[in-house]
């Protein structure tokens, strides 16, 4: 199966954008890709080795948070698991802008 690692967590892959993992289950998908690159542990699980909050598997465009095996689900070699990082957070608006607020 095709990992695609997001780019903030590329410098822990070498740079590699995809990365190709023979596995049975996503867990064993992602165990595999942090046994291979073991700095991305630490910011994909947490120390109870589960995914960490911000962290959004998606299996073919499925969230496996969903999937009715969630991480246990049988993937094969034409599979694709997505790596998604929340994002949480914004800009300010810029001096002399508004901010949206109705203020009363």
């Amino acid at each position: 199966m095709i990992i695609t690692i997001p780019t903030p967590l590329r410098v822990y892959t070498g740079g590699q954008q995809e990365v190709d993992m023979d596995a049975p289950t996503v867990a064993e998908a992602l165990d595999s890709l942090t046994r291979a690159h073991p700095e991305l542990r630490r910011h994909l699980f947490t120390p109870e080795a589960k995914v960490r909050a911000f962290v959004n598997l998606y299996l073919n465009d499925e969230d496996v948070r969903y999937l009715p095996a969630k991480a246990e689900t049988p993937v094969t070699a034409r599979d694709t698991l997505s790596i998604i990082p929340s994002i949480a957070g914004g800009a300010s608006p810029a001096p002399g802008r508004s901010s949206g607020a109705i203020v009363r």
